[in-house]
């Protein structure tokens, strides 16, 4: 386990002064100034501050397009994708076709038979959807790589329109119409859209122009805003940044939850997880509900996810959220014990001398890979691939990055040094797939390690927790901790930490797995605990902590959620 350095966030006085002049609570100033807020319209979250759905790339055209499909009754197939983001995606653009007159069905391609995206096979299966044959396909969450996909979709006289946020290749898909904030010539604010955030924004520009066209009356037609909680799942459990329009729609999702008005499926998922939604949070999102979903695309079809999130029955959505929740805890104990077979293959590669972690085992199940090189990626902080069999003779791996390492880039490099090595390769700097053949395992180990130290010319890297410093006494509160819980926090928007020194007044463990302290700063006594921390403190100690409220009994009261303790220096 490596041990992590503590370091300071830069404070931003200047924002923070005037975010506090603003009206906004002093020490939510303070952490939002930090996290480049320099206005107080930054912190909106009424409709009006969403970016124009107009501002996106070809939206407006996709849009015309659409509604020229609907209004010739053409039939229309939503190719999703297997994880959450793609499962609310589809859910969104059905329900919100579905709304405006469209003839439209989905298909999810099938993580062990397809693969990903609009592939050459998915578009015989589109062929050959019950629905009958569709006019056009329409991508969400992928699409911007799928060159072959379209092409075979084409010649089988089939048009596709592409939604998708992925980095493209060199090469865009010769598709009707891209929809997507990271294509080049587009100009839009917010590159961090998830993919159930680009359908949500064509839906919108499709109202927009059924408007135009006088199907609607100038402010009529389904209300869109209904979808947002759908929206705001796919948003927290894809990971991507929280930019200020990101935190505008999560956080309208999250209110409609609070409030009770959701699909019958998340108020099911949020039951079988035995969560609140009136106090539902960002954490719920990606902690609770995300991987329920996942589970599904990781383990069997992710047909049954969508289904959970497009139904309106709510018999149907508690059962089928049942049926989640069982695959979750499948998906937990196959993860179980993949992470402690894959420690001791880790633990004999001795990865302390190494820049990177590679573990392989042909019993490994391919839908959980990825987890677990999240594990050890935490473990070794290093960057991660864990493989499992894919087709005969090939293994594919999934990866997790750190932060000072582009984890696709490393994969070109490996690609343009070893030409064929790799046979397929995709994704982003903190997390990718891959395809190579089993023979050729042990010579991508060495040429990934090489790739690694070539573009950091490092070996060892250190984990860095970033904190905001000491919280001051009088914000230790309650109300302080309920003010924190109702902020949208995340990716590129982390929640707070902080930073102290305690006395360690009383501790003993939980089930031999969890540390629960008694601290005393200044006087005041706090509860705390530390998940998974398995050994006793010595009596002074250095804390980075989040403030959270504790509910036990009826009784509310402050507690602090230890992330690393080390003894006073």
């Amino acid at each position: 386990m490596v041990t992590p350095i503590l370091k300071n966030r830069p404070e931003q006085r200047q924002a923070s002064q005037a975010l506090e002049q603003a009206g906004l609570h002093p020490l939510m100033a303070r952490l939002l100034a930090a996290r480049g807020v320099t206005d107080a319209a930054q912190t909106e979250i009424s409709w009006q501050r969403l970016i124009p759905p107009a501002m996106l790339s070809q939206a407006q055209h996709a849009a015309a397009l659409l509604a020229d499909a609907i209004d010739r009754r053409e039939r229309m197939l939503i190719i999703a994708d297997y994880d959450c983001d793609g499962a609310t995606a589809c859910a969104v653009g059905l329900r919100a076709l579905r709304s405006m007159g469209a003839i439209v069905d989905f298909l999810v391609p099938n993580r062990f038979e397809t693969g990903y995206g609009l592939s050459p096979a998915v578009v015989d299966l589109a062929l050959r959807h019950p629905a009958g044959k569709p006019d056009l396909l329409i991508t969400v969450d992928n699409g911007i790589a799928s060159i072959d996909g379209v092409e075979a979709a084409r010649q089988a006289g089939m048009q596709v329109l592409v939604t998708d946020h992925h980095l493209p290749g060199d090469e865009l898909p010769d598709a009707l119409a891209i929809v997507n904030p990271n294509q080049p010539g587009c100009d839009f604010p917010s590159k961090n859209l998830a993919g159930v955030g680009v359908i949500f924004y064509l839906m919108l520009a499709l109202r927009a122009e059924l408007r135009q066209r006088g199907v609607y009356p100038a402010n009529g037609g389904p209300r869109l805003d209904a979808l947002c909680d759908l929206v705001a799942l796919g948003t927290v459990a894809d990971v991507v940044s929280l930019d200020a329009n990101n935190r505008l729609i999560v956080t309208q999702g999250l209110e409609r939850m609070r409030a009770g008005r959701m699909q019958p499926g998340l108020r099911a998922l949020f039951q079988v997880a035995g969560r609140e939604p009136r106090q539902a949070s960002a954490f719920d999102l990606g902690f609770a509900l995300g991987p329920r979903i996942n589970a599904a695309g990781r383990l069997a079809d992710m047909s049954l996810g969508i289904r959970c999130l497009i139904t309106d029955d709510e018999q149907e959505a508690a059962d089928i959220a049942r049926e989640l929740e069982d695959m979750n805890q499948d998906r937990r104990a196959i993860e179980n014990t993949m992470r402690e077979e894959a420690l001791r293959a880790a633990e004999q590669a001795e990865p302390d001398t190494c820049a990177t972690v590679c573990v392989y085992h042909p019993d490994w199940h391919q839908g959980v890979v990825g987890l677990v090189a999240s594990r050890l990626k935490e473990k070794y902080w290093r960057p991660t691939l864990a493989f499992a069999q894919g087709d005969p003779g090939e293994i594919k791996g999934s990866g997790r990055s750190i932060p000072d390492v582009h984890l696709r880039d490393a994969l070109d490099l490996v690609s343009k040094r070893y030409p064929g090595l790799i046979l397929k390769f995709g994704g982003h700097a903190m997390a990718a797939g891959l395809t190579i053949e089993e023979d050729n395992y042990d010579v991508f180990v060495q040429a990934f390690e090489e790739a690694v130290q070539e573009l950091t010319g490092r070996f060892q890297f250190d984990p860095v927790i970033e904190t905001d410093g000491s919280l001051e006494p009088q914000h230790a509160t309650i109300s302080v901790a309920g003010l924190l819980q109702k902020q949208v926090w995340g990716a590129g928007f982390p929640p707070p930490v902080f930073r102290d020194q305690f006395l360690v007044r009383q501790q003993r463990l939980l089930k031999n797995k969890h540390l629960k302290l008694t601290l005393e700063r200044d006087g005041a006594r706090f509860d705390a605990i530390w998940f998974n921390r398995d050994s006793l403190l010595p009596e002074e100690i250095e804390a980075a902590y989040r403030l959270d409220q504790n509910e036990w009994n009826g009784n509310v009261n402050v507690q602090l959620i230890i992330e690393f303790a080390q003894g006073r220096p």
